[in-house]
């Protein structure tokens, strides 16, 4: 295990990943205190997230040819640039050329995050040793440090929330962005200078036309991880701050506190996955996905029976999503193993590229939808649709081949 390098690519993760939930946060909490509906909350985003399917895409063949250190420190320089950029926003400009401004200005975050996401990611799979044990012990080892690095980086986006409306409260929205600059400036100047060793460039030339050509498995797996993402960013980017802030009266650091607890809960209960599922006995492939997709089915069926029929809609909506939370978390760090186990270390970025490029594409429907069924539906809609989307991940995953429980090395005839 390359521990040096490990330690240098995830520290960079953090400081990005802090900066990312905190201006998630100040941006959703600041324009809404302007006065913007839903939808156009939702608008503030879509290029956010348009933009991470794109990059995704390009930047895992760019990873390929130049290597990970480049799209890593590539995606916190342009992060940086998009804090600033945002700080000259002004609260009097019109309406419609504020929206076009800051999205244009997400959309630089967009590609810094899924810059910085797909090289630390990619990187794991090239940094812990492929030979600890023979395969079964091999893949223990990636899955542990897959939840390490994806469990602390959510931990830390929950902390970023916090930060965010603390921020936006003490320091007001302009500072508060230069702040975070500042901090970020500083990651990139160290670990651009500790991170020596380049990773993660392919040993032959890559053609454009690779990037659409996978197995099997990695397109049903990044088609399953579309609806998985969607299924939690319907509800969550703008329904449910909208709804504790407007149905409940909570103030903008009470949501905030209260996303940020759910995201770093989220994020711990991804660190432990890999001993949750091998004290469950399961393998942790596609026999666990399916299993724990299933109970995200039944968890957000469950949630949203009680908001439509006005049945302790606080308690469900509040204790719902604590159990969500710790669902979806599993599912999460099951699927990020896998994509790594099914793909070959001389691909991995163009692999891990297209398959968050699936993700960032179920993020970019589920913002679009969070606003748009809320305004229409409410609350109780975005689950509705949130539900549907999990059962499609669940039929999907159901396609994965799998591994028998007492024969970890060998796979299942049927696929399904």
């Amino acid at each position: 295990m390359d521990l040096r390098n490990y330690t240098i690519v995830t520290a960079s993760y953090w400081g990005f990943t802090l900066t990312d939930g905190a201006l998630r946060m100040l941006v959703l909490l600041y324009f809404h205190g302007l006065g913007y509906s839903p939808v156009q909350l939702a608008f503030l985003f879509l290029l956010y997230e348009f933009c991470g399917v794109v990059t995704n895409l390009l930047g895992g063949w760019i990873g390929s040819r130049m290597g990970l250190k480049v799209t890593l420190f590539g995606g916190l320089a342009i992060q940086i640039s998009a804090l600033l950029a945002l700080s000259l926003v002004q609260p009097d400009w019109l309406t419609i050329f504020s929206v076009a401004y800051v999205m244009g200005a997400q959309a630089l975050s967009g590609i810094a995050k899924d810059l910085t996401k797909m090289s630390s990611k990619s990187a794991v799979k090239l940094l812990v040793p492929d030979g600890s044990g023979g395969q079964e012990g091999a893949g223990k080892l990636l899955f542990r440090w897959v939840a390490v690095l994806t469990g602390s980086k959510n931990a830390l986006k929950g902390v970023g929330f916090l930060l965010g409306g603390l921020l936006l409260g003490e320091l007001g929205f302009v500072l508060a962005l230069w702040t975070m600059a500042g901090a970020l400036a500083l990651v990139l100047t160290v670990g651009a200078i500790c991170l020596r060793e380049d990773l993660g460039k392919s040993k032959e030339k890559v053609k454009f036309t690779q990037l659409f050509s996978k197995s099997r498995e990695i397109n049903v797996l990044s088609l399953a991880r579309f609806f998985l993402f969607g299924s939690r960013d319907i509800w969550f980017v703008v329904g449910l701050p909208v709804f504790l802030k407007e149905s409940l009266g909570w103030s903008f650091a009470g949501v905030g506190a209260f996303m940020a607890a759910w995201v770093i809960g989220y994020g711990l209960v991804q660190t432990v996955v890999p001993g949750l599922i091998r004290r469950s006995g399961a393998v942790a492939g596609a026999r666990a996905a399916l299993t724990w997709g299933v109970q995200l089915a039944l968890v957000t069926t469950l949630i949203a029976l009680a908001v439509v029929s006005d049945f302790q809609v606080v308690v469900f909506v509040l204790g719902g999503l604590a159990v969500f939370a710790a669902v979806f978390a599993v599912n999460s760090a099951v699927h990020s193993y896998l994509i790594l186990e099914y793909t070959d270390a001389d691909k991995v970025a163009l692999n891990v590229g297209f398959y968050y490029m699936a993700n960032a594409g179920g993020r970019l429907v589920g913002t679009l939808l969070s606003g748009v069924l809320y305004l229409l539906a409410g609350l109780g809609g975005c689950l509705w649709a949130s539900a549907g989307f999990v059962l499609v991940a669940v039929g999907l995953t159901s396609l994965l081949p799998r591994r028998e429980s007492g024969n970890p090395g060998r796979e299942e005839v049927s696929a399904g």
